[in-house]
């Protein structure tokens, strides 16, 4: 299965829809042009409608939220669930403002998303619906590990039946569940976080994952986030290599997506069945 959802990504070339983070916004596009896909970053509620129904899949970040970009949102998502496109959301920093928290129980109300993606922190505020959160990076108490998992697994499938949708959990070891089956990945290298914008990265990559495969959302999702875990894991290779930094570290990051083929990918992703 995995083989067909990565090899429909460059087949369909399906548009992605983004209302994302001004500050990821442009690494956003450049994942999704290095996966196959094809990004369109558009935001303002005069054209939303028309973008949607010409796209894929919609991708809703609040990194950089504002009031205006608030009703385009509703209005993309209202228009991409009439359509039955799948709507991914990346609730950034949810926990670290009320205007956040107030923004993602509306978006969630109004709007029927077939993924959540969120870091550790971001997930459990979606799940007390209670304001706890430092910024927009995940707590050091709640990195994922080995003997915190099973409750971050329980979390997520907490997540996905109260919200009738597809949760991920990304972190050290990222945990993508819907309610019932659950995926476990563990590829990826700890510097990714050293760079901004992987989180809402990942997200876009989802989109494109899960606009060329609608009817594969679970594994469309696990594998999005399994590849961009494999690529981190390459270009920090490369970069030891070459003895450079985290400038470099993001545009091999780019690169490695952009040539990763079926072998590699298939020889490279750590995934497990929960």
């Amino acid at each position: 299965m995995f083989r067909k959802i990565f090899k429909n990504v460059s087949l369909v070339s399906p548009v992605v829809h983004c209302i994302t983070n001004y500050v990821t916004v442009n690494d956003v596009a450049n994942i999704i042009l290095a996966s196959g896909a094809s990004p369109i970053m558009a935001d303002d509620i005069e054209e939303v409608s028309d973008i949607v129904s010409i796209s894929n899949a919609l991708v809703l970040n609040i990194g950089t939220l504002n009031t205006r970009t608030i009703e385009s949102m509703i209005k993309a998502g209202k228009t991409a669930n009439k359509l039955n496109y799948p709507v991914v959301f990346d609730p950034v920093g949810v926990g670290a403002s009320k205007f956040r928290m107030n923004t993602t129980l509306r978006l969630l109300r109004e709007i029927k998303f077939d993924v959540i993606r969120g870091n550790a922190s971001e997930i459990k505020t979606i799940a007390s619906e209670t304001k706890s959160s430092k910024g927009v990076d995940v707590s050091l108490d709640d990195t994922i590990r080995e003997d915190n998992l099973e409750y971050y697994i329980e979390l997520g499938k907490r997540v996905s039946k109260r919200n009738n949708r597809v949760v991920a959990i990304t972190g050290p070891i990222d945990i993508v569940t819907d309610g019932d089956k659950t995926y476990l990945i563990r590829n990826g290298h700890q510097d990714m976080g050293r760079i901004t914008g992987t989180g809402c990265m990942v997200s876009g990559l989802i989109g494109a994952y899960i606009g060329a495969n609608p009817k594969s959302i679970l594994e469309g999702t696990t594998l999005a986030i399994a590849s961009m875990g494999l690529c981190g894991e390459l270009a920090k290779k490369e970069i030891v290599k070459k003895g450079l930094g985290t400038g470099s570290f993001r545009a091999y990051l780019i690169d490695y997506m952009s040539n990763l083929d079926e072998r590699d990918l298939m020889e490279g992703i750590k995934i497990e069945i929960k």
